[in-house]
């Protein structure tokens, strides 16, 4: 059997630094809530979010999230001169770390956006509301069998 060679370099393996290394930006963070939370799928629709993020950046971004697991692009069957993204299954498990990045700041922030409905699932069962959300956007995003 051939053993695969890691041929990236790491600072460390601790695994919050590899972590960083595949998501370790706002930028990154920013794309991955959006394909998360929204039905944002081309570059158009992901560089409208309010943060306004440069194209230069977004498409670094994405190529990165792409490299790391995280995104796949597929051309859309509706205009082939166009790509769409959708979270793979290693993205979708980001949700629990996302939400909880909410959370926190929303605890600490009074000006955060608040989470509504979102906020009041979370509190009463969030071990279920996280698998939930795992099952619909593994739907959403073509992981599992629909």
């Amino acid at each position: 059997m051939k053993k695969i060679v890691n041929t990236v370099s790491h600072r460390s393996e601790c695994a919050v630094s590899l972590a960083l290394d595949a998501v370790g930006d706002k930028w990154s963070l920013l794309i991955l809530r959006d394909l998360m939370f929204s039905d944002k799928r081309s570059y158009g629709d992901l560089q409208t979010s309010e943060e306004g993020i440069a194209t230069n950046i977004l498409a670094a971004r994405l190529v990165a999230l792409e490299a790391n697991g995280l995104i796949r692009k597929e051309t859309d069957p509706a205009d082939t001169r166009r790509s769409l993204y959708f979270l793979t299954e290693k993205g979708i498990y980001l949700l629990p770390t996302v939400v909880e990045l909410m959370q926190w700041m929303s605890k600490f922030n009074p000006e955060a956006a608040s989470c509504g409905e979102f906020g009041k699932a979370y509190k009463k069962d969030r071990v279920g509301m996280y698998a939930t959300l795992i099952g619909e956007l593994k739907r959403k995003h073509g992981c599992v069998a629909k």
